[in-house]
Order: C-alpha cells, then sequence, then structure tokens
C-alpha cells in the first residue's frame, strides 16, 4: 500500500525507515494516559466522540479536557456552542491537585485563541508527553465558521515540537502562510510543504488528503508522512465519492491508537487510511450519513486487535 518513489529533500543525514520508527513502546498491560484536547459534539459524530472510542478501544486511558461543547457540528446550518475556555484554567488545576499523570498530549479543536495556553501548561507539566497535533481549523480551502486568523495564527504556536503533525491540505496552507492549491497536488508540492512544516519545528507530518488521478482514470486519496529522520512514504487508497465530517477525526485518532498500540508510524499511517476508508463505506448505508457524521463502531475490533499481541 505505501511507496516511497521519490526522494526526501531534508538534510543527508542518515534516514531510518519509517517502518522502523517508533514513538512508543507498549508494555504489558499498562494502559497510557492520554489527555484529549478536543471539542465535544452532541449530534454529528466528530472530536470527542471519535477519539474517546478508539483510543479506548485500543487500550487507553482517554482523559477528555473539552474546548467547547457543541449541540452539533458546524455543518449543520443550526448549531449551539459553548466556548470552555473560563473552565479550562480550574479543570487542570484539579488535574494538577489530584496528580493525574499525562503520557501523550493530543490536540484538536479549538474554541478561542486563549486555549493555546492551557495546551502550553499540559506541555509544561508533562515535558516527556508525546505531543500530537491535529491543526482542526478548516478544510476545502476554507476556515470552519467558527474559526479566526487569530485562532488560525495561535494554532500555530504548538507547531513547533509537535512529535505528530496532521493537517489537511486548507490546514496546511494556513500554517505555512502559502496559497491553498486545491487538492490534487505533485509530489513536490507536497514535499515542499512537508519541509515548510519541519522548518516550523514539527518533528514528524502526515499530509492528508492529496487526490492523484490514474491514468486509467481512477481517483486515488494520498496521505504523506514523513518523520525528520526518516524517508518520505505515502500511503494510497481508492478515494470514495463522498465528503462526510469526522473523517479527518477518525483518521488523527486511529493513527494515535496505532502508534500507542506500539506500531511504526508507517504501519500507524497505513493502518488509519484504511479504517477510514471502510468506515466511510459503512457510513454510507445509514439514514442522513451526508450530515450524521462517519460510522466506525461496526470497526472498532480492528483496533483493539492493534493491542491484541502485546496482551499476555
Amino acid at each position: 500500500m505505501s511507496e516511497n518513489n521519490f526522494t526526501p529533500s531534508s538534510s543527508n543525514a542518515e534516514q531510518t525507515p519509517l517502518a522502523d520508527t517508533f514513538l512508543w513502546e507498549r508494555e504489558g498491560l499498562y494502559e497510557p494516559r492520554i489527555a484529549a484536547v478536543h471539542d465535544l459534539c452532541g449530534y454529528g459524530k466528530c472530536s470527542l466522540g471519535v477519539a474517546i472510542p478508539v483510543l479506548s478501544a485500543a487500550g487507553c486511558d482517554v482523559c477528555p479536557v473539552p474546548t467547547s461543547l457543541f449541540s452539533a457540528h458546524t455543518l449543520f446550518p443550526d448549531f449551539y456552542m459553548l466556548d470552555t475556555t473560563s473552565m479550562l484554567a480550574p479543570y487542570l488545576d484539579a488535574w494538577e491537585k489530584e496528580q493525574v499523570g499525562i503520557d501523550v498530549v493530543y490536540s484538536g479543536f479549538l474554541g478561542a485563541p486563549e486555549q493555546i495556553a492551557s495546551i502550553k501548561r499540559l506541555y509544561d507539566e508533562f515535558p516527556a508527553a508525546l505531543r500530537i497535533l491535529d491543526p482542526v481549523m478548516g478544510d476545502a480551502g476554507k476556515m470552519y465558521p467558527t474559526y479566526t486568523p487569530e485562532l488560525c495564527a495561535a494554532m500555530g504556536e504548538l507547531v513547533n515540537g509537535a512529535d505528530v503533525l496532521l493537517p489537511n491540505l486548507t490546514e496546511a496552507a494556513i500554517l505555512t502562510h502559502t496559497d491553498y492549491r486545491g487538492q490534487n497536488l505533485t509530489d513536490d508540492e507536497a514535499a515542499a510543504l512537508i519541509d515548510a512544516l519541519f522548518a516550523q519545528g514539527a518533528k514528524t507530518v502526515v499530509l492528508k488528503g492529496v487526490e492523484k488521478v490514474t491514468s486509467e482514470g481512477k481517483t486515488l486519496l494520498v496521505n504523506y508522512v514523513q518523520n525528520q529522520k526518516s524517508s518520505r512514504e505515502k500511503i494510497e487508497v481508492e478515494k470514495l465519492p463522498y465528503a462526510l465530517h469526522g473523517t479527518g477525526d477518525l483518521f488523527a485518532s486511529c493513527v494515535l491508537a496505532a502508534i500507542m498500540a506500539g506500531k511504526s508510524l508507517l504501519a500507524a499511517v497505513e493502518f488509519a487510511s484504511k479504517f477510514v476508508r471502510d468506515a466511510i463505506q459503512i457510513t454510507t448505508k445509514q439514514p442522513d450519513f451526508e450530515r450524521r457524521g462517519v460510522s466506525f463502531e461496526v470497526l472498532l475490533g480492528q483496533v483493539t486487535q492493534l493491542i491484541t499481541a502485546a496482551r499476555p
């Protein structure tokens, strides 16, 4: 499924294959604890509604840090949003008093620029924790309705030091201050975006959602992945003719689930790419599937299978 048929543009330092690049070593029955800094949506599956079940299925202890509460996701014309910025400091104060330990800080959708301070606090309090950043800001060349240039700029502050950064093409353009050039990029154009994100301090970049049309007229969805110390590879799956809300959240959560199961970076992105494709196929069998969010629940057994080998 993976290819590595073009030359990395990083330095001449010795490269480590992505198949041999690991970010987490699974140890027995220990359940890693993840601070999931995302919004919570009542209807329309995304964000914490995806992250909690997926990461729990991978044997992780998911500790939500809700950045906002939504009645429904933002593709619905009428939704209610509660900004939770004012509660985050006392929320984390209580964690500190209880001496909560965190192995991973996984952040996504933010409700206000001021919420960056809470993520940086978690970074400071848990300096050994993995930093997984899904910079949820927009798609198809447009920012989400609740986002502002100020909030996007604040999101950009988290790129430096991110162990895994998972932008789509819209978000990569915003973070690199370049024009959005559509979904159909060449390998060189994708490489340029990844290198620009490396220049901002990201350690691993997973660039999502590039579209390729084959000579037979078949459309592929390509996800590029590279670590600063690794070769660059691309994972290709068939693109299905649907655009569903929550697939980016599902992809990022699956990548993290596989990493925490002790899989390599390459294996994690391959797993997530296939899982999301399969979930989209299931979603299209549901009523009102265009708006309800991605349906993945019946596939969660595949996530649990990731850790089967780690159990006695």
